[in-house]
């Protein structure tokens, strides 16, 4: 059994399955939606992706792994976001406690 189990959420929405009942997801793929909700309702990506400065988009992208590496199930100093062309396009990879390499996109 997993440590950690959650409802899958895509397209802000509740995923359901053929009898209309919610999908549930566990281990790492729970903490990569956690981590991607917590990005959203943070506010900081939107800023980011605004930013202009090359200087300020670091402190950002500073601001968010800090938020990020808040998380207890992630190894502390493990979070990394990179910056993908086209502009405004970001992959976040860290080392869970239990469950290896995570990565999400944004």
């Amino acid at each position: 059994m997993n440590d950690y189990t959650d409802l899958l959420i895509a397209h802000n929405d509740l995923v359901l399955d053929a009898a209309r009942q919610p999908l549930l997801i566990e281990g790492r793929a729970s903490i990569a939606q956690d981590i991607a909700h917590m990005i959203r309702d943070s506010g900081l990506l939107v800023t980011l992706v605004a930013e202009r400065d090359r200087l300020r988009q670091r402190d950002g992208i500073q601001q968010l792994e800090l938020l990020i590496e808040a998380d207890v199930r992630l190894v502390p100093g493990t979070v990394r976001i990179q910056a993908l062309e086209p502009a405004g396009h970001y992959v976040v990879t860290a080392t869970t406690v239990n469950y290896g390499q995570l990565m999400v996109s944004l």
